[in-house]
């Protein structure tokens, strides 16, 4: 019962990594879309589960294979914007509930051990628990979980190499060492358990089943409100939402999800509604969040294809910025030591090199960090009085228009191409090749890397078309110079 396909086992047993994990959790999930074999072979019709628990679903959706997502949510008929497309009651939702019956306490002990950033395992411990039970109330749900996931956690060292993108591989190196780890951890506080007291039923966990929850929440968790804290905040709670958690993801989502407020949350705490009109054969959409593939993958199991949020992180360092200016025939003496009054703006912007090491990013629907770019025209600018004729807002505005004059600009433009073209050379491939590699046949989960890399190349190749034209735009405006 405990351990998954003979795959993801040698994936997780063969990978001397793991990974950290972001410390967001996703609203919704997205890998009931991307897997078609569920836990059981013929679970319960959770539609019908969801409706005997005093759940709603309308008449008009149907669980189904769509050509695009695998099993998902769709309408049989067109449904009218503003229609309640599901709601459940407080008692359907899988939440980490601290109990005190002895099984239960040794769960809390053991999620206690778990990092904050690794939040997902903490409620995976309580679905391990639950998928244990015999007659579960959640069993109609949890058999309709997929049977398998595609985060990188179950890739194998080739597959996660081909991912060839240094911040993700540690994330996913992190991660795994955590289940290894952990998975020593549980093992040893259920030695000498009472089989009555076992919080697992007296089934053995290992790496591979913990490596399934704790990607079954990650990809399916939506972070509700719950009780008022001391200071009159709304605790927020991790929970797994049956049916709901089938919807699939869309930037430009059908519907959306709301949590019920005062007395309606007596009969409903959380809904579905069509927040605009949906189609006739129509997968139910919600927008996961505004995140970047690396996240996407880690946690879900997919890349979005010129995904607008899709970005690359990495930490402010002088000396790159100066082999990136250098790169495109720039030079400035200021990278390296900058004057005190620009160390005074980069201290502002909180880069300066002598306090922590801060990340700044390129991508996204701003094409550039404010605070890199902001720390560019300053370092490429000579006069102190023109830059300080300038807050610090108008300096982080790509949409400024030359602030500090049309060379500095160019300049700053400039060097951020330099850093694109840096960046594309740490990897090993370029687009051709991979797309070459792509039709040599390759492992599905090698595809999902490869399909990863040439969303990130393509994303850094956006940027660089976007500065260039400002370049071009630039050179053939006449302004006076100012810096």
């Amino acid at each position: 019962m405990w351990r998954t396909s003979g795959r993801e086992m040698a994936a997780l047993s063969t990978s001397t990594h793991t990974s950290s994990s972001s410390s967001r959790i996703r609203p919704l999930t997205c890998l009931a879309s991307s897997n078609l074999s569920r836990l059981v072979s013929h679970p319960p019709d959770l539609l019908k589960w969801v409706r005997n628990q005093g759940g709603f679903v309308h008449e008009s959706i149907k669980i189904t294979q769509h050509s695009s997502y695998g099993l998902a949510l769709v309408a049989s008929r067109e449904i009218p914007q503003g229609s309640d497309l599901i709601s459940l009651p407080a008692h359907l939702p899988l939440k980490f509930d601290d109990e005190s019956d002895d099984s239960s306490l040794l769960l809390n002990d053991l999620a206690t051990q778990t990092p904050e950033e690794l939040w997902a395992m903490r409620l995976g411990l309580k679905l391990l628990q639950e998928r244990a039970k015999t007659g579960s109330f959640w069993w109609p749900y949890i058999s309709n979980l997929p049977e398998a996931y595609s985060v990188p956690i179950f890739f194998t060292e080739k597959e996660i190499s081909d991912l060839n993108f240094v911040p993700l591989i540690t994330q996913v190196k992190k991660r795994c060492r955590f289940l290894f780890n952990f998975d020593k951890q549980v093992k040893g506080a259920v030695s000498n358990i009472k089989p009555g007291d076992h919080p697992f039923g007296g089934h053995d966990i290992d790496a591979s089943s913990l490596g399934w929850a704790m990607a079954a929440v990650s990809s399916r968790a939506f972070r509700l409100h719950g009780d008022k804290l001391s200071d009159g905040i709304h605790k927020s709670v991790p929970m797994m939402l049956p049916l709901i958690d089938m919807c699939n993801h869309s930037f430009c989502p059908n519907a959306k999800i709301i949590q019920c407020q005062g007395a309606e949350i007596a009969k409903t705490l959380v809904k579905v509604v069509a927040e605009k009109h949906v189609q006739k054969d129509a997968p139910l959409e919600l927008n996961y969040g505004c995140m970047n593939n690396d996240i996407f993958l880690l946690d879900y199991g997919f890349v979005i294809a010129a995904n607008p949020y899709d970005s690359i992180e990495f930490q402010y360092d002088p000396e790159l910025l100066e082999a990136s200016s250098l790169s495109i025939g720039l030079n400035s003496p200021y990278f390296s030591s900058p004057a005190s009054w620009q160390s005074e703006i980069l201290s502002a912007l909180k880069l300066d090199n002598k306090m922590a090491p801060s990340k700044v990013t390129l991508g996204g629907p701003d094409w550039v960090d404010g605070r890199l770019l902001a720390a560019l025209r300053v370092l490429h600018a000579s006069d102190e009085k023109t830059v300080r004729e300038h807050d610090l807002n108008t300096l982080q505005s790509l949409s400024a228009e030359a602030p500090l004059g049309i060379s500095n600009e160019l300049a700053a433009l400039r060097t951020i191409i330099g850093l694109c073209v840096l960046s594309l050379k740490s990897f090993s491939t370029n687009m051709v090749e991979d797309e070459a590699l792509r039709k040599q046949g390759v492992s599905t989960f090698s595809e999902l890397a490869i399909q990863f890399r040439m969303e990130k190349k393509s994303m850094i190749l956006n940027v660089m078309k976007e500065m260039s034209k400002r370049v071009k735009l630039l050179q053939t405006q006449e302004l006076p110079a100012a810096s």
